[in-house]
């Protein structure tokens, strides 16, 4: 049973009762991401997610880390572009210890000088570990053009210029503008009484702030173009996209179906044209990024550097075969039921049905069951996919990053789709 309310503070509560399970697994989510940054402040969002577990006024790292050992739980956060979240796993028994851990670091961090210093060459390292791997950093700079100088297509850990640049004023008032109550969604899911929760969260979150600093979203403008970059490897990597639809599209549904028949799949025509057939890659799908107001559909290859060519034209003709001839029955069967049974399996443990809970209210300000998802799904018809690719697969609409061993150049017109 799922039980939403709004606080008197305007922080939101979300949970979902899972009586057969012994566990809870609780977190707080803030709406504001890396896209939320100014750009001179790009990554301070993911610097302050890892600050945020160095201790507290009240509690130092190590007491965090101890204190998490000694009830056997799990701790953990990330960034993304839209949001970010903090969470806990823990037995039933300990959801209190949970709950005052979590605002603990939420609303009192210490934000030490010192720490401040360590950390940033933490995160310069981290950026440097994206550099090194190649099969991240084709996407990260597939992005970056294809949003030119949007914040959407800026990297979440932000560069190592603006990671130098950060000072603890600087934390501080972001710290201040964007973790208030009207920013903040408190989700949990596990063996749990929805009144218990909310005891709970009201009196840990009772003096966090109504509200903080506004932002206005404003859409990304695709920039469908071609990139090359050489870099000593022994393959390339290809990341190949355009545009596919946000969040709450009412064609998502079509389009994971679209995505899971291309390359979302072991049985997809990507994998099986590309590596099973050919021998091409190892490596070799297709994905969809949505955000509330964008999309992205790609697909990447890791591949040797004489066959780039060959594995671009593969993709396009398989873009081009979809939007024109109408899928099989087999195809749409198969992928739904791939959708389906994946959906279903996702969402047996605490953690995951959490997650869900918050990313549900983030985007869609209601809970669906997931019998309504399924219904969804199953609803999707052979002519809703070629129509959805259709839209996505424009003519001029194709974009291409190349990373490889050499300078590879991929003429524009290879990548026309029609």
């Amino acid at each position: 049973m799922i039980v939403r309310e709004t606080l008197a503070n305007g922080l939101r509560l979300a949970t979902e009762a899972m009586p057969h399970v012994r566990s809870v697994t609780i977190g707080v989510w803030l709406t504001r991401g890396s896209r939320h940054e100014a750009d001179s402040h790009a990554g301070i969002a993911h610097f302050l997610e890892h600050l945020l577990f160095k201790g507290t006024t009240s509690r130092s790292a190590e007491d965090i880390a101890q204190q998490i050992d000694s009830i056997g739980g799990q701790l953990d956060a990330f960034t993304s572009k839209e949001y970010a979240g903090y969470y806990i796993k823990v037995l039933d028994e300990h959801l209190p210890i949970a709950v005052d851990l979590l605002s603990d670091m939420l609303m009192r961090p210490a934000l030490a000088p010192d720490d401040i210093e360590r950390e940033k060459k933490v995160i310069v390292e981290e950026i440097k570990m994206v550099e090194d791997t190649p099969d991240d950093l084709v996407h990260e700079l597939f992005t970056e053009h294809y949003w030119h100088a949007h914040p959407l297509g800026r990297p979440i850990l932000g560069t190592r210029d603006t990671v130098e640049s950060f000072t603890a004023p600087q934390l501080r008032d972001y710290f201040a503008g964007a973790y208030v109550a009207s920013n903040l969604i408190v989700a949990a899911a596990g063996n749990l009484e929805h009144a218990r929760v909310r005891a709970l969260v009201e009196s840990a979150f009772a003096s966090v702030p109504a509200t903080g600093i506004g932002h206005i979203d404003t859409a990304p403008r695709a920039r469908p173009t071609v990139l090359s970059r050489t870099k000593d490897l022994e393959q390339s990597h290809v990341c190949l996209g355009t545009t596919a639809y946000p969040q709450s599209h009412e064609d998502r549904f079509a389009a994971f179906v679209l995505n899971t028949i291309l390359g979302g799949s072991i049985s997809s025509r990507l994998f099986q044209n590309i590596r099973e057939k050919r021998g091409l890659a190892y490596a070799v799908f297709s994905g969809l990024s949505a955000f509330r107001d964008a999309g992205m559909l790609t697909v990447y290859a890791g591949c040797a550097n004489e066959s780039v060519a060959e594995v671009v034209d593969l993709v396009v003709d398989e873009l081009r075969l979809i939007a024109r001839d109408p899928v099989s029955d087999a195809e749409l069967r198969r992928a739904k039921d791939h959708l389906k049974g994946n959906l279903m399996l996702s969402l047996e443990s605490t953690s995951s049905r959490m997650t869900h809970l918050a990313r549900q209210d983030i985007y869609f300000d209601r809970y669906d069951t997931l019998d309504d998802t399924l219904a969804l799904i199953e609803a999707v018809t052979i002519d809703d996919v070629r129509r959805v690719a259709r839209e996505m697969f424009l003519r001029d609409a194709l974009a291409a990053t190349v990373i490889g061993g050499r300078d590879i150049d991929i003429a524009p017109e290879r990548l026309r789709l029609s």
